[in-house]
C-alpha cells in the first residue's frame, strides 16, 4: 500500500518531467504532445505480453513501465526530430510548398528512421531476453521489469513508424502556404 501511495505520486512526477524536457528541447506543445503519445502507444505491446505471460501488476513491473515510458518518448522524439530535420531540408530548397510534397517529406523522414529504430529496439529485445528466461535467486522480479519492456519495445517502434509521421503530416499541413489546393 505504501508502495502504491508512492507510485500514484512518482508516476505523474516522472510523465511531467519528461513533458518538460521535451518542451524546452522542442520549443512546442504540439510536439511535445506528439512525444508524449509514444508512451501510451508502447504500453500497449507491455500490457500484451503481461496478459501472455499472465503477470500481476507488481511493484516490479510498475519499474519496468516507468523504464518503457523513458524509452517510448525517447524513441518518439528521435522521430520526430528526423522528421524536423526532413522538413527543414526540404524547406531550404524551397521544395515544400504542397500537401504531396510535405506527404513526401515526411515520408522519407520517417524511412530514415527504420532501420536505426530497429536495431535500437532489437537491441534491447535481445539484451533483455536473457533476464526473461532467467531462473534462479531474483529471476521473477528481473522478469517482471523486463517483461514489459520486452512488450514495449516490439510495438513502440511499429507505432512510432506509423502514428507519430501521420499526426506530423496532419499538423504540419497547417504551415502550408493557402493558395496551394489541400
Amino acid at each position: 500500500e505504501r508502495v502504491a501511495r508512492r507510485l500514484q505520486i512518482f508516476i505523474p512526477l516522472k510523465l511531467a518531467i519528461i513533458f518538460v524536457l521535451f518542451y524546452f528541447t522542442f520549443r512546442s506543445i504540439a510536439q511535445t504532445l506528439m512525444v508524449m503519445l509514444g508512451v501510451p502507444l508502447s504500453l500497449v505491446g507491455g500490457v500484451w505480453l503481461m496478459v501472455f505471460l499472465d503477470y500481476n501488476m507488481s511493484i516490479a513491473v510498475w519499474v519496468g513501465i516507468i523504464a518503457l515510458a523513458g524509452v517510448a518518448a525517447e524513441t518518439s522524439a528521435v522521430m520526430l526530430a528526423y522528421l524536423n530535420e526532413a522538413c527543414k531540408r526540404r524547406k531550404a530548397t524551397g521544395q515544400l510548398d504542397s500537401l504531396p510534397d510535405l506527404l513526401d517529406t515526411v515520408h522519407q523522414g520517417a524511412l530514415e528512421r527504420i532501420r536505426p529504430m530497429a536495431m535500437a529496439g532489437l537491441a534491447n529485445i535481445i539484451g533483455l531476453l536473457p533476464i526473461m528466461w532467467a531462473t534462479g535467486t531474483g529471476a521473477d522480479v528481473m522478469k517482471r521489469i523486463a517483461a514489459p519492456l520486452v512488450g514495449g519495445m516490439i510495438t513502440a517502434p511499429l507505432l512510432s513508424l506509423i502514428v507519430i509521421p501521420v499526426i506530423y503530416a496532419w499538423w504540419q499541413e497547417k504551415n502550408l502556404p493557402a493558395d496551394q489546393p489541400a
